[in-house]
């Protein structure tokens, strides 16, 4: 049997992105990379201002009511004040999966020192994997692609699909150097 492809929200979250000022340069292509690399379906996507409730409010709608099996966020995980995506996320996640942060912080770290500045987050809400990602375009792709390949896997695991085959079916990206 078919697995059933996994559905993708994708929230950016920027104050000029969301006031026009400038154009969304990185989800986007998040998307893009999600269905093209795992044959996802995104179900839905915004933008949002850096504002703690309402990204928290679009995390749950998200999770609770169009019940997606993976949230991307980029946007908002670093020091400015405006910077509050990783604290809406911890609004909304009722488990951690600080592996995936760690993996995306310790990736980032070859390319850049300034990783480590980084505050992201990860965690699931229901059956629902919430991971937030930087804002920069690369930054955002080259975190997502540090964690791409075990995706799959966890979304089974969320879903309850047995353990032995919850990593088959889905095509796995390639790891480039």
């Amino acid at each position: 049997m078919e697995p059933r492809a996994i559905r993708v929200a994708v929230l950016t979250a920027s104050n000029r992105a969301a006031a026009g000022i400038y154009e969304d340069r990185s989800g986007p292509p998040l998307a893009a990379l999600v269905r093209e690399a795992l044959g996802a379906e995104i179900v839905d996507t915004a933008i949002l201002p850096d504002h703690r409730g309402a990204i928290a409010a679009r995390l749950r709608e998200w999770s609770d009511e169009l019940a997606v099996d993976l949230i991307l966020t980029t946007g908002g995980t670093g020091f400015t004040a405006t910077d509050v995506t990783p604290e809406a996320a911890l609004d909304v996640i009722e488990r951690s999966a600080p592996g995936l942060a760690e993996a995306i912080r310790a990736t980032s770290l070859q390319s850049t020192p300034y990783a480590v500045l980084s505050r992201g987050v990860a965690g699931i809400r229901g059956q629902t994997l919430i991971i937030t990602l930087p804002g920069s375009p690369d930054g955002a792709i080259e975190s997502l692609r540090a964690v791409l390949p075990v995706l799959p896997h966890a979304i089974a695991l969320l879903r309850g699909e047995p353990s032995d085959s919850a990593h088959h079916g889905h095509r796995l990206p390639q790891r480039t150097v």
